[in-house]
């Protein structure tokens, strides 16, 4: 299973899709998780994207197409993957595509989960006290969420004219939508 698990900021894409990981025994990958790793260990990488998350700006396409690549290639993910935060734009939707068939591994599925704008604000405020993120003031939520709606949200319209997108309601407790994605995948 190869799925992409998309949405705002807030809706609850990486609880979902760690709790995905383990009922179809395959990664999540994150690439917010991957960049939060290379920050706090002070990594190259992490150099490279600091600027960018703290002001709430998306990391170069270019740098995010490698990192992802490598990811997909790597051992664990042969027989299936999670894809959260990626891709975000359009260009990312071309890398993906030419990735996939390079590696031989086709997209089956993309979830995408939906909450209101108010429900998504009170999640990210709550999750910046409980987690101290940099990237989740009031300032930067206010444009990432922007940032989705324009860039990333119009992608949902790809993914749907090839038949792969499911939608699935992310308001409601953990477990529940958790059982709404698996049935709507099978």
């Amino acid at each position: 299973m190869r799925l992409l698990i998309m949405g705002p900021q807030g809706v609850g894409k990486g609880t979902q899709a760690a709790l995905l990981s383990k009922h179809y025994g395959i990664p999540a990958i994150s690439t917010g998780d991957i960049f939060r790793y290379n920050l706090k260990n002070k990594t190259e990488l992490g150099k490279q994207v600091q600027e960018f998350i703290d002001r709430g700006a998306l990391v170069p396409d270019e740098l995010t197409n490698k990192i992802v690549k490598d990811r997909l290639a790597m051992d664990d993910a042969k027989d299936g993957w999670i894809l959260d935060g990626y891709p975000r734009n359009a260009a990312q939707v071309s890398a993906l595509d030419t990735m996939l068939e390079e590696l031989g591994t086709p997209l089956n599925h993309v979830v995408a989960l939906e909450a209101a704008r108010s429900i998504l604000l009170e999640r990210m405020q709550k999750r910046a006290v409980e987690e101290g993120r940099s990237d989740d003031t009031p300032e930067v939520i206010a444009k990432r969420l922007e940032t989705y709606e324009k860039e990333t949200s119009p992608l949902l319209d790809v993914y749907e004219s090839r038949g792969q997108l499911v939608v699935v309601d992310g308001v409601g407790d953990i477990e529940s939508i958790n059982q709404r994605i698996i049935q709507s995948l099978n």
